[in-house]
């Protein structure tokens, strides 16, 4: 990895999608114990995964992680802090009501 070039990685993945009340998520583990630092991409190669309500759907897939170059992994180590400041929402008012 160089100052502004990028590696590709491919790497088996398991894909989990939870469509219940309880839980609404999808993850993505690597089966080979790849690790994603701050600027990497992944691209799940393959079909959308559609999981009816109520259900967990598992399925094994294959991935592709674009590495960060070292300046744009820098570059994102820098600026995180204030994109997540942008999803706080703060409020100021006289009153506080429950």
């Amino acid at each position: 990895m160089g100052l502004l070039t990028k590696d590709f990685e491919r790497a088996p993945c398991t894909v989990e999608i939870s469509h219940k009340f309880e839980s609404l998520h999808a993850h993505v583990k690597f089966n080979n114990g790849a690790v994603i630092y701050p600027g990497d991409e992944v691209q799940v190669h393959g079909g959308e995964i559609m999981a009816p309500f109520g259900e967990v759907i598992s399925e094994d897939r294959e991935a592709t992680i674009i590495r960060a170059s070292k300046l744009e992994r820098l570059w994102t180590r820098l600026t995180g802090d204030f994109e997540v400041m942008e999803l706080c929402e703060f409020s100021f008012s006289e009153e506080v009501t429950l």
